[in-house]
């Protein structure tokens, strides 16, 4: 079937809507605003179906322009993800806060949405010099990074057979036996992340992680005080 998109055409609905989501995802993963332009070819749509697509969002509030027209996501979308998982969040936040301020290390919980793995709440040390940013919504496989790899040691068979094309990796054995995971310039050059399974109940398999540039500490003495907040976490939402 010949695509609409060359021709500016209107696309079927269901079609239009998953072009939207795709927006949102392009803007989430983004480091910055994107113009239109550059929002249109990524997601190889024509300019004036972005546009429209475009507009539709940012009557909800899901995206904002800035002075130079380009495009970023809008404080409703801040809106829309606290409600998600908003009992693991609420569970996460002081036991991250404490994480953050006893290692002086960005601190957050992660999920697994299909193949990736997303970040869901993050806390950053008050008072370090220096601190790794780790925004809610930032994507990635889960076949890379410690969360990833904390999160495939505890995934049941009929789990991985929900991800098709997914084979765990040979740290997740390692990461089984020793209960936590570590990756060093993985994700992102020059950071280290260490992250230990967190199992909730009715939650998606998730991990509890801190990411920081380095340290004096050695990986079982954090990861020993991630297990400790994974299980008061586990424990406030049995």
């Amino acid at each position: 079937m010949a695509s609409n998109d060359e021709g500016g055409g209107s696309a079927p609905p269901l079609q239009t809507l998953s072009r939207g989501i795709r927006m949102l995802e392009l803007l989430a993963d983004a480091s910055e605003p994107l113009t239109i332009p550059v929002i249109a070819s990524r997601l190889g749509l024509h300019r004036s179906i972005a546009y429209r697509i475009l507009r539709t969002l940012e009557d909800h509030g899901l995206v904002v322009r800035d002075a130079a027209g380009a495009v970023e996501l809008g404080p409703r979308m801040a809106t829309l993800a606290r409600a998600v998982s908003r009992d693991l969040q609420s569970a996460a936040l002081p036991q991250l806060t404490a994480v953050a301020n006893e290692l002086t290390m960005t601190a957050f919980v992660a999920v697994l949405d299909r193949h990736d793995v997303v970040t869901l709440v993050t806390v950053e040390p008050s008072h370090a010099h220096a601190h790794v940013a780790q925004r809610p919504g930032t994507r990635h496989p889960l076949a890379s990074g410690a969360p990833g790899i904390a999160i495939q040691s505890v995934l049941t068979e009929e789990q991985w057979r929900e991800l098709p094309g997914e084979h765990p990796r040979k740290e997740a054995e390692s990461a089984r036996t020793r209960g936590y995971a570590t990756s060093h310039d993985e994700v992102i050059a020059g950071l280290a992340s260490i992250a230990v399974p967190l199992r909730a109940h009715g939650q998606p398999p998730a991990a509890l992680a801190v990411v920081y540039v380095s340290t004096a500490l050695d990986a079982p003495t954090i990861a020993s005080r991630l297990t400790e907040a994974a299980a008061a976490i586990e424990s406030d939402l049995r």
